[in-house]
């Protein structure tokens, strides 16, 4: 019996040093190191913020450094070359309405974006057609009772010039209808993020975000043409404001910026943070 403890003790032991020995192996064997830094779109922001978090867990000697202005900065900012990874909400490689293309860059697809359109708490309204938010955003409508709410003045808030969210709102929800500036009851914002503080605290204002931000009782979003914007909608098709997210790079990626980009294209992340964040897996889209 003694033998046989002692064999067991001794068996456990070289266990837990071959384990030991493997996993000091395999943290030797991770020499990937570098800086990444990844500017643009503040609407893939906390994927991207999320997706750095674990990246360096894994590899500790690699450094991100994420910012967000606007999609327009990104692709940019990797012209100039101080970014390796351009976020943006098109495919910049490409010509889009008020962008032309960004020669050399490739477009590196990470995630289906939806867009809703939100709405101060106070304003009384659940759905809006294609039309009515037209006729809002192009300054014919004016007042909230002309689309089913009470008798208050409509405040337009909208995202800056080179915001890829306007770029893809105004394509797809105003289906290419104008934006207006306005000298009253009209704002415009530089980020996700201020979108979503000056509609909270702007009573009968509306805008539009992506949906990962919408969160919190001080905003709503509305259906859209009698759709709710949900990722299940979005997959189905039922719900059409939604775009691909893409991270713009000089030429095909190379080291680490090639191993975080696989890595946010990677069905651990897609299916686990992502989804949680709010996005929708690529995988999960048939076009």
């Amino acid at each position: 019996m003694k033998i046989f403890k002692k064999f067991t003790v001794t068996a456990l032991t070289a266990v837990i040093a071959v384990t030991a020995s493997f996993a000091g192996i395999a943290a030797a064997a991770d020499s990937l190191k570098g800086k990444i830094t990844v500017n643009g779109s503040t609407a893939l922001l906390p994927l991207t913020l999320q997706a750095a978090k674990e990246f360096q867990k894994l590899h500790p000697k690699v450094k991100i450094a994420a910012s967000g202005k606007g999609s327009v900065t990104g692709p940019q900012a990797v012209k100039k070359g101080i970014a390796d990874i351009g976020a943006c909400d098109w495919d910049a490689s490409m010509d889009v309405p008020g962008f032309k293309a960004f020669e050399g860059q490739v477009a590196n697809k990470v995630a289906v974006i939806p867009f809703a359109t939100i709405v101060n708490k106070n304003v009384g309204v659940d759905n809006l057609t294609t039309e009515q938010l037209q006729g809002i955003f192009s300054g014919k409508i004016t007042n909230w009772k002309d689309v089913g709410g009470s008798d208050a003045n409509i405040v337009v808030v909208t995202r800056a010039f080179g915001s890829g969210t306007r770029v893809n709102y105004q394509a797809k929800a105003l289906a290419g209808g104008d934006i207006t500036k306005k000298e009253k009851n009209y704002k415009e914002t530089g980020s996700s993020g201020d979108m979503k503080t000056a509609i909270a605290t702007t009573p009968n204002s509306i805008g539009y975000i992506d949906l990962v931000y919408v969160s919190g009782g001080d905003i709503k979003a509305v259906k859209f043409n009698g759709v709710e914007a949900t990722s299940d909608n979005v997959i189905n098709g039922s719900y059409k404001i939604w775009a691909y997210g893409y991270y713009m790079t000089k030429g095909q990626p190379t080291g680490a910026t090639k191993e975080f980009i696989d890595y946010v294209q990677s069905k651990k992340f897609q299916q686990g943070s992502l989804k949680k964040l709010k996005f929708i897996p690529i995988s999960a889209m048939k076009g």
